[in-house]
């Protein structure tokens, strides 16, 4: 039990490493994608663009990934996922300069499919700890993402005078970053990530027999998708990102609008990042120690404040912490989601219901970032904040039925209520 516990450590901090390169990549080059959709399409109505093809593109990977996975194993999987992602880089920085818009989508798409590669290893990490830990380990990956955070948008600028020097576009620079850490992350995949999480997780079923976890047969996933938990592990999953998504997507844009520098907007979003992963740790204990209902009403309770204080101000303090509080309330519905989600599968339920899952949350998100750039058009940013700040009350309202009639009855597994 020892050694397997080590292993289950040095896959989490594998995994954890590979996360904050690869979301310091993406979130560099998300940074200007606002700005760069509207500027090659030629009107603010493109500015979600870009983050939708690539939100779609990851959306309809993730099931083929999470199927990928299962077959070749986490290891080779999410290593070619991440070469995808260094491909799509750098098409994205060649489109930059020559001002193709179509191009710049292609690289995007690509961008995507390394994403949702990257996102399924949080479950990776889930599968090889008891079910009393992993709350914790799905937060310990997701924390990766406080790197990019923090490094991401404030490479935006010197990354783009550096490229100025070698005669190219200055908002070409992040998605130079971005090739570079992605080469990064998959070395890093490739080289430490043994033995594989696929082997071990099964390792972690056989010694952890209770409930549904331990099961060997799959369920049909008709079967899975009645039961209310996994309902509400993804409805929060879904929602969360969506909600998140329509404001952030537009965030540069609209602080643009309101004659905000480049360092302001990396500010921004910057504080934004810092919401949505410094604070796994908290979130994936409290999971673990609270349970998975209440983490996820603390999460939906901080989404339906953040959208609607974001129409208050486009002053730089409140709209960073609103912004801050948007990816907060974003870390706590996901890291609860995501475990409470992990909770209903065994072994062999977790390919499909996990790529269908995360297809899903691409999905909303694509269609939240290529509706805000058009609604931000036609209505104005305040408008578009309080309809997202109204799906963050109907998804508050849906947890709480769920929390209230849960209590009601002991829950099979520890954690999940």
């Amino acid at each position: 039990m020892d050694s397997l516990a080590r292993t289950a450590r040095k896959i989490t901090w594998t995994l954890f490493a590979a996360q904050s390169l690869g979301s310091a990549s993406f979130i560099s080059a998300a940074t200007l994608n606002s700005i760069l959709g509207a500027r090659l399409g030629g009107s603010a109505a493109y500015a979600g663009l870009p983050s939708a093809v690539y939100l779609l593109g990851g959306a309809l990977a993730a099931p083929l990934w999470s199927l990928l996975m299962n077959r070749l194993g986490r290891r080779n999987g999410l290593a070619l996922g991440i070469l995808i992602g260094v491909i799509g880089s750098g098409v994205a920085f060649g489109a930059v300069g020559a001002g193709d818009l179509l191009a710049f989508l292609g690289g995007m798409v690509l961008m995507g499919l390394a994403n949702a590669a990257l996102g399924l290893g949080r479950f990776a990490a889930a599968e090889v700890h008891p079910p009393h830990e992993r709350g914790r380990a799905i937060s310990y990956v997701v924390i990766g993402g406080t790197v990019g955070a923090i490094t991401g948008p404030l490479l935006v600028a010197p990354s783009g005078a550096l490229v100025i020097r070698a005669g190219f576009d200055a908002l070409a620079g992040p998605y130079a970053v971005s090739l570079i850490f992605l080469l990064l992350a998959a070395g890093v995949v490739f080289v430490w990530l043994r033995p594989d999480p696929r082997e071990v997780g099964l390792q972690v079923a056989d010694n952890y027999p209770g409930g549904r976890v331990a099961a060997t047969d799959a369920r049909a996933m008709r079967v899975i998708l009645r039961q209310p938990a996994a309902q509400v592990a993804m409805l929060a999953m879904i929602f969360a990102q969506m909600i998140m998504v329509a404001i952030m997507v537009i965030t540069a844009l609209h602080m643009r609008a309101h004659e905000h520098s480049l360092g302001h907007i990396s500010a921004v979003i910057s504080a934004h990042t810092v919401g949505m992963f410094a604070f796994s740790i908290i979130s994936g204990a409290l999971a673990d120690r609270w349970g998975r209902g209440p983490t996820l009403l603390l999460g939906s309770g901080m989404l339906v404040v953040a959208c609607w204080s974001a129409t208050l101000s486009p002053e730089l303090v409140p709209f960073a912490f609103s912004l801050f509080l948007l990816g907060l309330g974003w870390n706590f519905s996901f890291v609860g989601g995501s475990t409470l989600l992990a909770d209903q599968l065994s072994p062999a339920e977790r390919a499909p219901i996990q790529g269908l899952n995360d297809m899903l949350v691409g999905l909303a998100s694509a269609l939240a970032s290529l509706s805000s750039g058009v609604v931000y058009a036609g209505i104005g940013f305040p408008a578009m904040a309080m309809t997202a700040g109204g799906l963050a009350v109907l998804l508050l309202a849906a947890i709480a039925l769920w929390v209230w009639r849960t209590q009601r009855q002991p829950s099979p597994t520890p954690g999940v209520s």
